[in-house]
């Protein structure tokens, strides 16, 4: 098995949109086939997670697996995926995100793409820094030894 930065999302990147509400991935993170398909979603955090098209398969199956019975987990998908896009990138790397989405993320001008290792988030600059700053630093050890790190 090999590893591909491309298929690892690491960093932190802040990008400007552009006047047509285009924003550019980071160069490592571009899909190496223009029409390959994410798939952004409004994150309870307050902000937006991408999948990456190797990560919708996964997605998909654990949607399936949501019965019609769980009246709780058809309601979370409803508001979950009536928010959600999908995007593909121009040839020169830009995307175009909804505008739903980037009100539910307060993103006006600026973005910050913060990597998540599979999928990697989608900040207003001043939001990520605040919630950078609520994780106490007991819970990120907690987190990462869970994680055998």
């Amino acid at each position: 098995m090999s590893f591909s930065v491309k298929n690892f999302y690491i960093g932190e990147h802040a990008r400007s949109i552009d006047e047509k509400m285009r924003i550019a991935l980071p160069v490592k993170w571009r899909p190496e086939n223009g029409e390959d398909i994410f798939l952004a979603l409004p994150n309870p955090v307050g902000c937006i997670t991408v999948y990456p098209p190797k990560m919708i398969a996964r997605l998909e199956a654990k949607v399936a697996e949501v019965s019609f019975g769980d009246t709780q987990g058809q309601m979370v998908l409803a508001k979950l995926f009536s928010k959600a896009d999908t995007f593909s990138c121009d040839s020169r790397g830009r995307i175009k995100i909804e505008e739903k989405l980037l009100k539910h993320a307060q993103i006006q001008s600026e973005v910050v793409f913060v990597g998540g290792g599979s999928t990697f988030n989608m900040w207003e600059p001043e939001k990520f820094r605040n919630y950078l700053e609520k994780e106490p630093l007991e819970d990120v050890a907690s987190v990462l030894k869970g994680l055998g790190l």
